[in-house]
């Protein structure tokens, strides 16, 4: 939920994130399948509020969270839902792109997500206050890192170091995992952080959406333990 990145192929979207996390919190139950408002769905899940931060469903849709939005933010500590369960509403909903510009906020803790829906992408950032929708050009290639960990020069310097991967690398789900598994010799704003305040990366999770399929590869990083899932796209489910 800290680090996400976006990489369009020829007939596919790679989408890979990096859950950041203090050692304090309970890491997550391995990825599981789940019908929710009818929708089959599958995302690994937080124990400590049932969210999540990255989930597909079976219509070909993957929305992703990261925690803050344009700048870092106070946590009041008290808001009225998680929004790892925001992101389970938006992905069991029959239009999650559409629901973007229907779903109430109010009393959300500050987040960005990413939606890929049907070729399409979507970033929605709420503040607080207002939400902030803006269409993405799908065939492009984006890096996203989480504005409560990172300043805007440290995000600035993640960015650059994505467009040398992209210069300098082949580029396929191996490549893209290796990437986020590098500290780039810097655990304290690398892709994989240890820092001493106990805030560390759990895990890296990358999904692979094709027309026909959907394959979710979760690696642990706290066990050494690798889950995959593959989920069939229902065809008819995605006429929407």
């Amino acid at each position: 939920m800290c680090t996400v990145s976006f990489i369009p192929k020829k007939d596919s979207f790679i989408i890979t994130s990096n859950r950041d996390e203090h050692i304090s919190r309970s890491p997550a139950y391995q990825p599981k399948t789940e019908i929710i408002n009818g929708v089959k769905v599958v995302f690994p899940q937080d124990p400590k509020a049932g969210g999540t931060w990255f989930a597909i469903n079976e219509k070909n849709v993957a929305v992703v969270l990261l925690n803050g939005a344009f700048e870092n933010h106070k946590s009041t500590g008290n808001y009225k839902k998680s929004r790892g369960l925001v992101v389970l509403d938006i992905v069991s909903h029959n239009n999650p792109q559409a629901y973007l510009d229907e779903i109430n906020l109010t009393n959300i803790e500050p987040f960005t997500v990413i939606v890929v829906q049907q070729n399409k992408l979507v970033e929605l950032r709420w503040d607080g206050g207002d939400k902030f929708i803006k269409s993405l050009d799908s065939s492009e290639c984006y890096i996203w890192s989480s504005t409560t960990l990172y300043n805007k020069v440290v995000i600035k310097n993640r960015e650059e170091l994505f467009l040398k991967f992209l210069d300098n690398s082949v580029i396929n789900t191996a490549s893209i995992v290796d990437f986020h598994s590098n500290n780039h010799q810097d655990f304290q704003n690398g892709f994989i952080i240890d820092r001493a305040s106990g805030l560390k990366t759990f895990s890296v999770t990358q999904v692979v959406l094709e027309k026909e399929k959907i394959s979710l590869k979760h690696i642990d990083l706290l066990d050494n333990n690798t889950n995959m899932i593959e989920l069939p796209v229902n065809q008819l489910m995605n006429q929407i």
